[in-house]
């Protein structure tokens, strides 16, 4: 079996060209594996990887993902983030929470398009502009929530339309299985692939079989001949794919008939045969901004600036474009078995479907469908790529019986929260033993005595609480303690050597304990006064009270010595201090000489260059300054008496003077 799997899965599926012996023993998956996608979201979806690759554990870059919330799948990794970031699935979150039924994204885009406001096109598409009409996220999503409360009020009921859409509530894929494969592994084909009455039919197997191709060959190019002859498959069946949003358009009609062709290495491999394909761009929406000119006017007025102008033509002919390129293709789209398109917001779906003269694109066509997985921006590349997606087989590995008891136990786990919804239950906290109350209590009052620099008082609280001298801190896991466990720690790192003398002389701290880091109290201490503390009380205790090499203090020093090392050291701090003030002195002497402020020998005419005189009201509040409001009314009073008797003196002098001369 393990060859045959290997033989079948070397290169990927086609849906529509199957091994023969593999599609001879296909057999449609009616177990939990199939029921498990449709139960809205509950369970997790199978992982789905594309077919010809290796397992995920082996190869997880080439693995596919799935969102059971959502019933879909995708290619990689990177496009079940950007649905991750979706309105869509952030909907479907809101439900689940709720307990409610979780979308589709026909009803999602249903439900969106009733509101007042459009939606950005971030359920079916991922683009760098912004789709039409687009707002943020969380606007949409609470707008969409606010509508629906305002219907139902605080009722529990369904938000799902009455209507049921094509495809509503099933998966996106249909799962087969073969004897020839692993128990465990499973084939699966997205349903988008068939009509509608095809899919109601029970006897799918038949249909897949009778969809079977077979590889046309391309006839080499003729001696004088104008070009590539069209291949006979143009007459087959085909698939016309559309995309629009952002001012991108690309459209593609493929033949579902593949095409054999050779590799640079000479392999033969199969590939697509394009029959037609045209892209159009036009500058729509501003960047980073979001929204259509048309939906900006609709909502804000009409701007009148030149880039909205020019946005509002490329608009008109970017429809006209469109519309032309549509009846250009009618009759190839005529003759199309599925059309898949991807129109977001009101003025896409607008240049699509109309209503317009001429119309090609009808929304009420059963072929329509969107496609079933997310697509990013509209390209001729993004098309061949959602072909590639969309007609290739996945393989699934999964246990069942894990998948199973998953179920169960997810659904064990809402019944819980359910229960526990309608009980709330008050969280339990978990209540300290006596011992441990103590312990916080020591911890407490040592830690503040400490930080205070209290060596007396610590001493006392010790001896007269009987706690060890080593009492390790309460809890012991937080930061603060993990780094300083104990007294002789935390006097350590605060840089107390009072305390770290009292501990180890007094209170008998053992300096050879570590903290959490593995550190003994001398390693933390962070200056020469608080280690010289640690070398006084080796010289008073003794070499035999401690291992002292072992707490990394260096030789023992006595108090005296230590005492003036610390006054050689105030000294050389205070005559370094007083160069600094000398030198800072010097410098502004010079500065101030060099700016004309300095004192002349000589009497000079004119004012100093650069020194401007103080007027009398700078003068006045310079002379009361650090003066009460009544010792300033004092001293203005006298200076206004002064004035007036010189002013008196000046007037009597004058007169004087005038009378002598008559």
């Amino acid at each position: 079996m393990t060859d045959k799997k290997e033989e079948f899965l070397k290169r990927p599926l086609y849906v529509f060209d199957l091994p023969h012996e593999l599609l001879l023993t296909l057999q449609l998956k009616e177990s939990s594996f199939q029921s498990a996608g449709q139960t809205e979201g509950a369970n997790e979806a199978p992982a789905v990887v594309d077919a010809g690759k290796d397992k995920a554990e082996n190869d997880p870059n080439g693995s596919s993902t799935a969102c059971g919330l959502c019933n879909i799948s995708f290619q990689g990794l990177a496009d079940q983030r950007r649905h991750v970031k979706s309105d869509w699935h952030g909907y479907n979150l809101k439900q689940k929470l709720r307990g409610l039924t979780a979308v589709n994204e026909v009803d999602f885009e249903k439900l969106v398009g009733d509101l007042d406001e459009s939606i950005s096109g971030s359920d079916s598409s991922i683009s760098e502009d912004e789709d039409d009409g687009s707002a943020t996220k969380e606007s949409t999503l609470s707008a969409l929530l606010k509508k629906q409360a305002r219907l139902h009020n605080t009722t529990d009921a369904d938000v799902l339309p009455q209507k049921k859409k094509r495809g509503s509530g099933s998966p996106p894929l249909t799962w087969f299985s073969s004897p020839l494969l692993p128990s465990n592994m499973s084939l699966g084909a997205y349903r988008a692939l068939f009509t509608n009455s095809e899919q109601q039919n029970p006897d799918l197997l038949d249909i897949l079989r009778k969809k079977q191709l077979k590889p046309a060959q391309v006839k080499p190019i003729q001696n004088g001949s104008n070009g590539v002859p069209l291949p006979a498959s143009m007459t087959g069946p085909n698939i016309f794919l559309c995309m629009i949003g952002g001012g991108h358009f690309a459209a593609m009609i493929v033949s579902l008939t593949p095409k054999m062709g050779k590799k640079a290495t000479g392999i033969e491999e199969r590939q697509a045969i394009v029959i037609a394909h045209k892209t159009f761009h036009r500058y729509t929406t501003r960047r980073k901004q979001g929204g259509s000119q048309s939906a900006n006017d609709s909502a804000k007025g009409a701007a009148h600036s030149a880039g909205a102008g020019i946005r509002r033509y490329n608009e008109v002919a970017l429809e006209a474009e469109v519309r032309a390129l549509l009846s250009e293709w009618k009759e190839l789209i005529a003759g199309s078995e599925l059309l898949l398109v991807r129109a977001t917001g009101t003025t896409n779906k607008r240049t699509l479907f109309g209503p317009y003269e001429g119309q090609v694109l009808r929304q009420n066509d059963p072929r329509v469908r969107s496609f079933p997985f997310s697509t990013r921006r509209a390209t001729q590349a993004e098309l061949m790529r959602a072909f590639v997606e969309l007609t290739r087989m996945k393989v699934s590995e999964v246990d069942e019986a894990a998948l199973a008891a998953a179920a169960v136990e997810e659904q064990r786990r809402s019944e819980l929260a359910t229960k526990s919804a309608i009980n709330p239950s008050k969280p339990v906290v978990p209540k300290i033993s006596k011992d441990e109350e103590t312990a916080l209590l020591h911890t407490s009052q040592i830690q503040a005595l400490i930080r205070r620099s209290k060596a007396p008082a610590v001493i006392s609280y010790i001896s007269q609480n009987s706690i060890s001298p080593d009492f390790i801190f309460h809890p012991p896991t937080t930061q603060a303690n993990h780094h300083a466990s104990t007294s002789l720690h935390l006097a350590a790192s605060l840089n107390s050597p009072t305390v770290v003398l009292a501990l180890l002389t007094k209170a008998g701290a053992d300096p050879t304990t570590v903290n959490g880091e593995g550190k003994p109290p001398f390693d933390i201490a962070g200056d020469r006064a608080t280690r010289d503390a640690f070398r006084v009380a080796r010289s008073e205790l003794g070499e035999d009270k401690w291992k002292w090499d072992a707490a990394h203090c260096p030789a023992p020093l006595s108090k005296a010595e230590a005492e003036e090392r610390e006054a050689s050291g105030r000294a050389e701090s205070q005559k370094l201090e007083a160069e600094w003030r000398k030198a800072e002195t010097e410098r502004l002497e010079r500065e101030t000489i060099a700016n004309g402020g300095g004192k002349s020998s000589g009497k000079t005419t004119g004012k100093a260059l650069g020194v401007t005189e103080r007027t009398g009201a700078e003068l006045r509040e310079q002379e009361g300054r650090g003066l009460t409001p009544e010792m300033r009314a004092k001293l203005e009073r006298e200076r206004r008496a002064r004035a007036a008797e010189e002013r008196m003196r000046r007037m009597a002098s004058g007169g004087s003077g005038a009378g002598a001369g008559r």
